[in-house]
């Protein structure tokens, strides 16, 4: 039975936080949607220098979880004084690890991406989108704190905003160095990934502005000192795990790439289109999530752990219903919603695919929402585990065989992902009923 208040109550905290997700995730679809118009190998690169970037973005993306579970502890425990340490603890992380990583990878870019595609043409496209997306990765690894703390602490209307005017500067900009528009150079490609710079950096701008208005003057004083040791070794405790199932999870997408490479270009560039409408229509389910993350940390706080496992599926069932109903489009008028972003003459490759997507993101829903949730308890170990296990072990070797050695191609690759998915809902789910996460300490 639906109980309204609480449904409210996750609504309440989600809505926001899924709104501003879903307009982030536009930045790689208005960059195909752009590209998409100036040929088959630019749309090609800008799909493998976006993987690489994303790639490259999940080292730091744990700082986000470290930060919202610690905070959100914090908040249910009404422990104000400390609540906004591991804030400024994983923004100094974030100076550490982002800054070395971005010089490396803007050096490194067209090695890092021959690792990706055996084709030239599409490497020297791919490498300079690359390097203009990962010249913004300090800002971006600054703003995934800045998320986890105001998610902690339920005013995940503040990302909404600040994402949304993000993004529109992202279009604007875009639009002008990709066609050479209001007197900006055309610089094509690589005027996509220059525009989402620059968005990114005057983003973090307002990001900072809102959390030093938003902090008292007690809190304020408090970031001109060190948080304390324990403060840093907890967020790196909760974050490293995190960011090394990110990475590696961004990294099969790399390889499932690598793989679509050997079957043909035209196969990345329909793959680029697919796996980028997956990764934006499990978001409001990934939104969902993160709000269960905060639900189920501060009802630990609270020490009611019944309350906490409660949270979990009552999550779960606003998130089957909300992807179901995103799905249908794709299930419905799959040769209309990918003429929006391909040529005609790859539209028809792509038609299944997108129809075995749609059902993937309904039967994700649980593991999706319940890895955010056991985040939210502190078992970061225990996702990163299922997570790439049953990547890595089982649906990357089951790509490579069915799609390149048996010859099925894309969509042989497709149906295999759909078993995974799957699968990886119902493991999760049983770790949530055994409740072993109930007990860790964060």
């Amino acid at each position: 039975m639906v109980d309204v208040a609480r449904s409210r109550a996750i609504l309440r905290l989600a809505l926001p936080i899924i709104g501003g997700m879903l307009s982030q995730s536009l930045m790689n679809l208005v960059d195909a949607a752009f590209v998409g118009t100036l040929g088959e190998v630019p749309l090609a690169g800008v799909g493998l220098g976006g993987y690489a970037m994303f790639l490259v973005t999940a080292v730091v993306l744990g700082l986000s979880s470290g930060v919202q579970a610690q905070t959100a502890r914090r908040h249910g425990e009404s422990a104000g004084a400390g609540l906004a340490q591991p804030l400024q603890a994983g923004l100094l992380i974030a100076l550490a690890v982002a800054l070395p990583l971005s010089l490396v990878c803007v050096w490194q870019a067209p090695q890092l991406l021959g690792l990706m595609t055996p084709a030239p043409e599409v490497n020297e496209v791919a490498a300079g989108y690359f390097r203009w997306r990962v010249a913004a990765l300090v800002p971006i690894a600054l703003i995934v704190c800045f998320r986890g703390y105001w998610n902690g602490i339920q005013q995940a209307h503040v990302y909404l905003r600040i994402i949304l005017i993000t993004q529109a500067l992202n279009v604007a900009i875009s639009a002008g160095l990709v066609f050479g528009l209001a007197g900006l150079p055309a610089m094509g490609a690589s005027g996509a990934g220059a525009g989402s710079a620059a968005a990114v950096y005057l983003g973090v701008l307002l990001w900072a502005a809102q959390t030093w208005r938003h902090l008292p003057g007690d809190r304020r004083g408090g970031h001109r000192r060190w948080p304390p040791r324990r403060v840093f070794a907890t967020t790196l405790r909760l974050a490293a795990p995190h960011s090394f199932q990110q990475l590696w999870f961004a990294g099969g997408y790399a390889v499932l790439f690598w793989i679509l490479a050997h079957i043909g270009t035209a196969s990345v560039a329909v793959g680029h289109v697919l796996v980028n409408l997956s990764l934006l229509l499990i978001l409001p389910g990934v939104g969902l999530g993160l709000a269960a993350m905060s639900l189920v940390g501060q009802a630990l706080g609270r020490e009611t752990p019944d309350d906490a496992h409660r949270w979990g599926w009552d999550v779960v069932r606003l998130a089957w219903l909300s992807l179901t109903l995103l799905a249908l489009p794709m299930l419905l008028f799959p040769a209309e919603v990918l003429g929006l972003f391909l040529p005609g003459s790859l539209v028809e490759m792509g038609r299944v695919p997108l129809q075995l997507t749609a059902l993937m993101i309904v039967l994700d829903a649980a593991a999706i929402v319940l890895a955010q949730a056991l985040l939210g308890a502190g078992a970061n170990r225990t996702v990163m585990l299922l997570t790439l296990a049953l990547q890595w072990l089982l649906f990357l070797p089951l790509a490579w065989w069915v799609g390149v050695v048996q010859g099925y191609g894309l969509l042989g690759i497709w149906w295999a992902q759909l078993g995974y998915r799957g699968l990886n809902s119902l493991i999760f789910a049983r770790v949530w009923q055994r409740r072993r996460w109930q007990r860790l300490a964060v």
